[in-house]
C-alpha cells in the first residue's frame, strides 16, 4: 500500500519527515531531471548524510542498491533498497548555488539547490548553518583516468525510481536542480518536475 504520487514541481524542493524503517520512493518523472538529495537526524540536525564519509566507507564513488548510505558520525542512515536506473549517481558535486551561477556568468538572481535547501529546512522549523554535499540523483559526472571530471546528460530513462529505507528517524530533502546551464539535466537542458510517495507496508 502506498499514499498518493507527491509532484514536486521544477527548480522547488520538499522535506519531508520520515520514520525510521519507512521508505520513500523517488521517481525521475521524465528520466532526465537531477535530484540534489540530503538527509538529517530528525533528532540531531549536526548529524547528516555525507557523501565524503560514504566513499570511506564504500570504497566507491557510485552508491549502489543494497549499500547504506552514512552520516558524517560514520553510521548508516538510509538503506538504497531499489534502483532502477544504471545506477549513475553523483557524489562528488557541491549542490549549486549563486556562487556557481555567478561564476557561469548568469546576471541577477537564479534559482539553486542551496537556497532549496535552506528553504524547505526552515518550513520545518530546522536550520543549519552550512550546506552538505549532496547526493545527486541521477546525475552523470564521468572521471577519466586523470581524475578530470564531465558534466553529462544522465543516463537514467524515463521513471527510472529509487527506494530509500530509513534507519533512524530522519529528514529527507530533494530539490529538483535548476541548473539549464551545463547539460546535466539533459541536452536540451529542460528542468522537469520529479515526484515522491511514502511507502506504507
Amino acid at each position: 500500500m502506498t499514499n498518493n504520487l507527491i509532484t514536486i514541481p521544477p527548480r522547488e524542493s520538499k522535506a519531508v519527515l520520515i520514520s525510521k524503517n519507512q521508505k520513500i520512493k523517488i521517481i525521475n518523472t521524465h528520466g532526465t531531471q537531477v535530484v540534489d538529495t540530503w538527509c538529517f537526524n530528525q533528532n540531531d540536525i549536526g548529524e547528516f548524510m555525507s557523501m565524503e564519509h560514504n566513499r570511506a566507507v564504500t570504497s566507491s564513488i557510485f552508491p549502489k542498491e543494497g549499500e547504506y548510505l552514512y552520516t558524517n558520525k560514520r553510521k548508516p542512515i538510509l538503506h538504497i533498497m531499489a534502483d532502477t536506473s544504471p545506477g549513475r549517481h553523483d557524489t562528488l558535486i557541491a549542490a549549486c548555488d549563486t556562487y556557481r551561477y555567478q561564476m557561469l556568468g548568469c546576471d541577477g538572481y537564479h534559482e539553486n539547490c542551496t537556497d532549496n535547501l535552506f528553504n524547505s529546512l526552515d518550513k520545518l522549523g530546522y536550520k543549519i548553518k552550512e550546506c552538505p554535499s549532496p547526493l545527486n540523483l541521477w546525475m552523470n559526472i564521468p572521471v577519466n583516468k586523470d581524475g578530470d571530471v564531465t558534466f553529462s546528460s544522465p543516463l537514467s530513462k524515463k521513471n527510472d525510481f529509487i527506494i530509500l529505507e530509513a534507519i533512524i528517524d530522519c529528514i529527507v530533502v530533494m530539490s529538483v536542480c535548476p541548473m539549464d546551464i551545463v547539460p546535466i539535466n539533459g541536452e536540451d537542458r529542460i528542468i522537469n518536475e520529479i515526484q515522491y510517495q511514502i511507502l506504507i507496508d
